[in-house]
């Protein structure tokens, strides 16, 4: 099957998560500057979540560039991928409206595991696909990024119990791993094009 249409859906359903999420920052009643102080806690619920959705667009197109084709398997992987990516919008609600309590940030940890590990789910899937000497990968290789952004996916969750302030800090830690976007696809790509 060709692939175009699950790029062009999974675009729009990315456009939307990020459209669901700036809505929920209500405009304030009045018109001074300290009446936006509420929406502080919202707002930056909202910049870190909008990096992550930012960062699973700039992956995903990225991943789909290294390959060629997909099957049902890679459809449901991609589906499944995207459920937990629509809930970013509610946990990041939660997250805003309890100013970064405990089980909001629970909470938050969880979704962002179920999202990394459908990412993983899909990237094996496309592999199975393609094949273990496929560019995909060959670029993916051991995924050391992958596997240290759940690890501190997990500390973060435990640590919430005791200081949700930390979890916050190590969930933005995660993001500035990835936030520089991640080469190895586009290298193998230009490395397996370049003339012997």
């Amino acid at each position: 099957m060709h692939k175009g249409r699950l790029e062009a859906f999974s675009d729009g359903v990315i456009a939307i998560i990020i459209t669901i999420m700036v809505l929920e920052l209500k405009v304030p009643d009045h018109f001074n500057l300290h009446d936006l102080q509420p929406l502080s806690w919202k707002f930056i619920s909202y910049a870190l979540s909008f990096i992550y959705v930012g960062i699973y667009w700039n992956n995903h197109h990225h991943t789909f560039q290294a390959v060629h084709s997909i099957n049902g398997r890679v459809l449901w992987a991609n589906l499944h991928l995207l459920f937990w990516l629509s809930l970013i919008p509610f946990v990041t609600n939660w997250m805003g409206d309890s100013h970064f309590s405990k089980w909001p940030i629970i909470t938050y940890g969880a979704m962002l595991i179920m999202c990394a590990s459908a990412y993983t789910i899909m990237i094996i899937t496309l592999v199975r696909h393609h094949g273990e000497n496929s560019v995909l990968a060959k670029a993916i290789g051991n995924d050391f990024k992958g596997k240290i952004s759940l690890a501190i996916y997990a500390t973060a969750i435990v640590l919430a119990f005791f200081c949700p302030w930390v979890s916050f800090g190590l969930y933005v830690v995660v993001a500035c791993i990835w936030f520089i976007p991640d080469r190895r696809i586009e290298n193998r790509l230009v490395s397996e094009t370049k003339p012997d």
